[in-house]
């Protein structure tokens, strides 16, 4: 069976840091651009990161953008999602899924600005509760 499974979520205190694993099981990460998204309660999931396999780069939205970064472990099965600095506004609940369409992630091509597609990913994890206090 395939799927990820998230963890690493935690309560945080503002300005702290905490690092997301996503492992994948039954799936070679090597052949999907992996993307980390969350979602807060009463808004809409939001991608937040991405991992692409085809090359090794990075994209991320603009609120994150050097305070995130997004990695991949060397055997290909997990990725990791540091989240420095972090503020009351990224509390929400973290999930990683795979693009199954594409092994780059989509961005803007001027901005390297991460614009994902969410109908594009799927194997969806159960997702890890990410709590920052003010």
């Amino acid at each position: 069976q395939v799927m990820f499974v998230e963890s690493g979520g935690n309560l945080v205190q503002s300005g702290g840091s905490l690092k997301l694993s996503c492992t994948a099981s039954g799936l070679f990460l090597d052949y999907y651009a992996v993307g980390w998204f969350r979602q807060a309660p009463g808004k809409e999931r939001e991608g937040v990161s991405c991992f692409s396999a085809s090359d090794g780069s990075t994209n991320y939205i603009d609120s994150v953008n050097g305070r995130f970064t997004i990695s991949r472990d060397h055997a290909k099965t997990t990725v990791f999602l540091q989240m420095n600095n972090l503020k009351p506004e990224d509390t929400a609940v973290y999930y990683c899924a795979a693009n199954l369409m594409r092994r780059r992630c989509r961005s803007d091509a001027s901005s390297r600005r991460y614009t994902p597609l969410t109908h594009e990913y799927g194997y969806w994890g159960q997702g890890t509760q990410v709590t920052v206090s003010s």
